[in-house]
C-alpha cells in the first residue's frame, strides 16, 4: 500500500468549486436551489439531492430479436435475396467467368443449409384483407411522406409495403411494424371495444419502434423509482408487462393475419449477439445489400420516416468505415505487427446487437429546468452533469456481468485483433489497449512453446493448428460491450465531458475529421445526459445493459443500484468533495478509468493504473483497494485486482453514502451486488446465462463447445427456454394484477366493474388467466380467447398509468 500512497496527495475530501468559469458563491447558490444549504444537517442535505429519495422516475427501452420460422419457399426474406439484382448480377458474373463461382455457392449453400429453419429479422408478408378497418387506416398514415400533413403524398418506397400477389393486395412489413400493426388491430378489430381500452392502446402503439434491425419498445409511462415501490423493481415490473403484452401480440398477429396458415410463425425474444446467420450472410453480401435486407424502413416512431431510414443507414455505413480505421489504429498501437491482417467486412454488424437503456429522471431537475427564473438552466445542467457522469463512470465495472451479461465464445481463429478488439481503437488510449490485448491473449492461454501466438490469416491453417496444439480461444462473459461502439474517446482539443457548452459538438467534428464518426450522430457514451431541452426531462440514460436472466430480480436490482450511484455523484458534487479538477478531461484519464469496464467485459482479472495518475477520484478509490502493488512489468504503474476494486468500489458507497443507503433502503440492493461478485458463477447474470446455454447444448463447459456452436445454443436458449420463462414470469405479475382488479369489481371501485364484465362478462379475471395460462405459454390460445386477454392487459396497464401519474411519491 505504500506504494500507492505516494501517488499524489489526495484532498478529496476539501470543498471546493474552482474550475473554470464557477465563481467562489455557485455552490451555495445551487443548493439553496436545490433546498438545502451548506451548513444544513446531514438528513436534510442528502433529501435534498436529485435522484436521492422520491425524487426519481426510471423508463426503458428494449431492442428484441426478431426471427419467422419456416421453410424456405413460405418466407420473404430468402425469397427476396433470390430475386435481387444482387444475387441475380452475382450469378450472372459467375457463369460469365467474371467472378469466382465461391461468393454464388456460398451464398446458395446458405439459402439450402437451414434445418432450423429460422430466418434472421426477415420480413412478413399476409393478405391486407385481414387488416381490419381501423389497422388498415392506421398502415395508411403510417406510408406518408409526412404524417403529419395527412393529406400529403405517400414515402417514395410505399410500393415496398403494398405489393400484389395474384392479383390479391398484401401488406409486407418487418416484424418490428407487425407489433404496431396487431396492437391496433386487437383495439380496433369490434366496434364495441371498451372505451378505456382502445384509448390505452392507441396510447401506447406510438412505443412500438423500430429504426434499427431490431424492435424497439419503450416505457408505457414514467415509472416512480420510490422505497415504497421497491426502488427498481417498478421499472422491471413495467418492462416484464410490456415484453408479455408483445408476445400476445405477436401470436394474435400469427393467427389474425393468417401467418401461421402461410407457413410464417414470427418469434420474438430478448438476445444480445447478432444471429449466426446473419454473421454469415454478412460475410458474402455487400454494405449495401445488407442495409436493403437488415436496415428498418422506420414506419413508426418519425414524422418522417424515410428521413430517419436514412439516417440510420448513414449510421451504418459510419460504423462499417469507423472499424476499418480501427485496424489503422491498431498498427499505430503496434498491436498489428506484421502485414498479414483479416480486413474486417465492409458491412458492420453492431446494429443488430441489442441490449436495453434504462433512463433516469429527476423531478427537482426537471422543475428547475422547466422555471426560467429558477437559476438553474442549460449551463448548470450541462456543468453538473458532466462531472457526474465521470464520477459515475468509475462504478460501471459494478454492472458488468452481474446484472446483465452476453455469454461468447471465441475461436481461435478468431483472435485476430483486428476482429476481437471491435471498436476498442476508438474508446482506449493506446497505451491500455495494449496492456488488454496482452492480458487477454494471457487469459486465453495463446501460447506456442511458450510464446504468444495469434491466428496467421488463412482459415484452414488456423483451424489445424488449433486442433494440433490445443489452442481454444477464450470465453467472454459480455461480447457485447465489445462488439458495439458504446463510447467514443475524446480528443485532446475536444473532451466530451468538461462541463462546457457545445463540447460534444466539437467532438463530433474532431471525430469525423478522423474518419471515425460523423457529426449528425448522437455522441455515444456509456452512461449520456438526457438534456431537458431535447427530452422534456433531466437526467441520464445508461446504455451499458446486454441481456438480463431475469427481468425483475437482475433489471430491478440494477435499476435501484444505477438510481444510488447517480444520487452518491451529486452528494459528492454539491457537497464539494469532487470538482472537474479532480477528474481531468484528458483522453489518457478517461481511457484509465474506462478500461476497467471493458476488461471486466473481457473477464481481465487485473488493470494497471499510473501511481501518480491526476484523476483524484480513482487514487481514492485504489486507495481503498486490496492486494495492489507495483508492476513489475510496467515501470510507474501499479497492478489493481479487477474483484478487489469492485469490492473497493462496494465499500466506497457505504462510506460514502449511508444516508442514501438508508433513505432508499438500498442496503439488500448492495448486500445482493457482493453476492454477485464473489460467486459470479451461482449469483450473476453471466453465470445463470451461461449455464443456461449449456444446458441446452447438453455440455458443462463453454470451451468444450466451438464458437458456432456455442452461438448456436445460445440462440435456442435465448428463443425458447428464457423467452417462455419470461413469459411465465409476466403472467405472475398479471395474475397479481387481475386478483386486485377483480377485488375492485366487486367494491365498485375505479372502472373494473363496468370494463371486466365487458369483457368478460360474469368470469373472473383470475380464473380467466388459470383457464388460458398454458395455451398462452405454449402459444396454442384461441384468437378469441387471445384478444380478451390482450384487452385484459391494456386495462392492467391503464391502472398502472393511472397510479404511476397519481403517486405522490410517498
Amino acid at each position: 500500500m505504500s506504494a500507492v500512497t505516494r501517488m499524489v496527495p489526495s484532498d478529496m475530501d476539501r470543498n471546493r468549486w474552482t474550475l473554470k468559469t464557477w465563481t467562489a458563491d455557485e455552490l451555495p447558490r445551487i443548493l439553496d436551489l436545490m433546498g438545502t444549504g451548506p451548513h444544513a444537517p446531514p438528513e436534510l442535505f442528502a433529501e435534498a439531492i436529485p435522484f436521492a429519495v422520491n425524487d426519481t422516475t426510471a423508463g426503458a427501452e428494449n431492442e428484441l430479436q426478431a426471427v419467422v420460422i419456416g421453410d424456405r419457399g413460405k418466407i420473404d426474406f430468402p425469397r427476396i435475396i433470390e430475386c435481387s439484382n444482387y444475387f441475380q448480377n452475382l450469378r450472372k458474373r459467375a457463369e460469365a467467368g467474371e467472378t469466382s463461382r465461391r461468393l454464388l455457392d456460398d451464398l446458395q449453400a446458405y439459402l439450402d443449409d437451414n434445418p432450423d429453419r429460422v430466418w434472421e429479422n426477415s420480413w412478413v408478408r399476409f393478405s391486407r384483407a385481414r387488416l381490419s378497418r381501423y389497422a388498415d387506416a392506421v398502415f395508411r398514415r403510417d406510408l406518408l411522406a409526412d404524417k403529419s400533413a395527412a393529406c400529403g403524398p405517400e414515402r417514395s418506397d410505399a410500393c415496398k409495403f403494398t405489393p400484389v400477389f395474384r392479383g390479391e393486395a398484401q401488406v409486407r412489413v418487418p416484424v418490428s411494424y407487425l407489433l404496431k400493426l396487431a396492437l391496433a388491430d386487437a383495439v380496433g378489430v369490434s366496434p364495441e371495444i371498451h372505451p378505456t381500452v382502445k384509448t390505452t392502446g392507441e396510447r401506447l402503439m406510438g412505443h412500438f419502434l423500430n429504426d434499427n434491425s431490431s424492435p424497439e419498445i419503450y416505457s408505457f409511462y414514467p415509472v416512480p423509482v420510490i422505497r415504497s415501490f421497491g426502488m427498481g423493481n417498478a421499472i422491471a415490473r413495467e418492462t416484464l408487462k410490456r415484453f408479455l403484452l408483445s408476445q400476445l401480440l405477436i401470436q394474435y398477429a400469427n393467427r389474425r393475419f393468417g401467418l401461421i396458415d402461410s407457413g410464417q410463425r414470427v418469434v420474438i425474444y430478448f438476445a444480445p449477439h447478432t444471429h449466426v446467420r446473419q454473421k454469415r450472410l454478412n460475410d458474402l453480401i455487400s454494405d449495401a445489400f445488407y442495409r436493403e435486407l437488415f436496415m428498418s424502413p422506420c414506419l413508426c416512431g418519425w414524422d418522417r420516416g424515410e428521413e430517419k431510414h436514412r439516417y440510420m443507414g448513414l449510421c451504418h455505413q459510419v460504423l462499417s468505415r469507423s472499424q476499418l480505421h480501427a485496424v489503422s489504429q491498431l498498427r499505430e498501437a503496434g498491436i498489428i505487427t506484421r502485414n498479414l491482417v483479416v480486413m474486417p467486412s465492409l458491412s458492420n454488424l453492431s446494429l443488430a446487437n441489442n441490449g436495453t437503456h434504462i433512463s433516469l429522471g429527476s423531478r427537482k431537475l426537471t422543475a428547475l429546468m422547466a422555471d426560467p427564473s429558477s437559476g438553474f438552466g442549460v449551463r448548470e445542467e450541462k456543468y453538473i452533469g458532466d462531472l457526474a457522469i465521470k464520477i459515475i463512470e468509475h462504478f460501471l465495472p459494478l454492472f458488468v456481468g452481474t446484472y446483465s451479461a452476453a455469454p461468447y465464445r471465441l475461436d481461435f481463429w478468431d483472435f485476430h485483433p483486428e476482429k476481437a478488439l471491435g471498436f476498442l481503437p476508438h474508446e482506449l488510449d493506446f497505451t491500455h489497449l495494449r496492456m488488454i490485448w496482452r492480458r487477454w491473449k494471457k487469459k486465453a492461454r495463446l501460447k506456442f512453446f511458450g510464446r504468444p501466438v495469434t491466428p496467421f490469416g488463412p482459415k484452414a491453417l488456423d483451424q489445424w493448428f488449433s486442433r494440433a496444439f490445443g489452442l481454444k480461444g477464450d470465453f467472454v462473459q459480455d461480447f457485447r460491450l465489445l462488439d458495439y461502439f458504446v463510447a467514443v474517446k475524446s480528443t485532446d482539443r475536444s473532451p466530451a465531458l468538461d462541463g462546457t457548452a457545445d463540447n460534444q459538438v466539437r467532438l463530433k467534428q474532431d471525430l469525423s475529421d478522423f474518419g471515425v464518426f460523423d457529426s449528425a450522430m448522437p455522441v455515444y457514451l456509456l452512461y449520456r445526459l438526457r438534456e431537458f431541452a431535447a427530452m422534456g426531462f433531466s437526467g441520464f440514460e445508461g446504455r451499458y445493459y446486454s441481456q438480463f436472466e431475469n427481468i425483475m430480480t437482475d433489471m430491478g436490482s440494477a435499476a435501484g443500484f444505477q438510481t444510488l450511484i447517480t444520487a452518491l455523484a451529486y452528494k459528492y458534487i454539491l457537497g464539494g468533495r469532487v470538482t472537474h479538477g479532480d477528474i481531468p478531461d484528458d483522453p489518457t484519464l478517461e481511457s484509465e478509468r474506462r478500461q476497467v469496464f471493458f476488461g471486466t467485459a473481457i473477464g481481465i482479472p487485473t488493470f494497471y493504473v499510473h501511481k501518480k495518475t491526476r484523476n483524484r477520484f480513482l487514487h481514492r478509490i485504489i486507495n481503498r483497494t486490496r492486494r495492489i502493488r507495483l508492476s513489475r512489468r510496467y515501470a510507474g504503474y501499479i497492478r489493481v485486482y479487477n474483484e478487489e476494486y469492485r469490492q473497493a468500489l462496494l465499500s466506497v458507497i457505504r462510506e460514502d453514502g449511508p444516508d442514501l443507503i438508508e433513505m432508499m433502503g438500498a442496503e439488500e440492493i448492495l448486500r445482493d451486488l457482493s453476492h454477485r461478485i464473489e460467486d459470479p458463477k451461482g449469483c450473476s447474470a453471466a453465470g445463470r446465462l451461461t449455464s443456461g446455454i449449456l444446458e441446452s447444448a447438453g455440455s458443462t463447459h463453454p470451451m468444450k463447445l466451438d464458437g458456432e456452436e456455442f452461438g448456436l445454443a445460445s440462440e435456442r436458449f435465448y428463443r425458447s427456454t428464457l423467452r417462455k420463462r419470461q413469459i411465465r414470469e409476466g403472467l405472475d405479475l398479471l395474475e397479481i394484477d387481475f386478483k386486485n382488479m377483480d377485488a375492485n369489481a366487486i367494491l365498485g371501485r375505479d372502472i373494473f366493474r363496468d370494463s371486466l364484465a365487458h369483457i368478460l362478462g360474469q368470469e373472473s379475471a383470475d380464473a380467466f388467466l388459470r383457464w388460458v395460462r398454458s395455451e398462452v405459454t405454449e402459444e396454442r390460445i384461441d384468437e378469441t380467447e387471445l384478444i380478451r386477454l390482450i384487452h385484459l392487459t391494456l386495462l392492467s396497464i391503464h391502472h398502472d398509468i393511472r397510479k404511476a401519474e397519481q403517486s405522490e411519491f410517498r
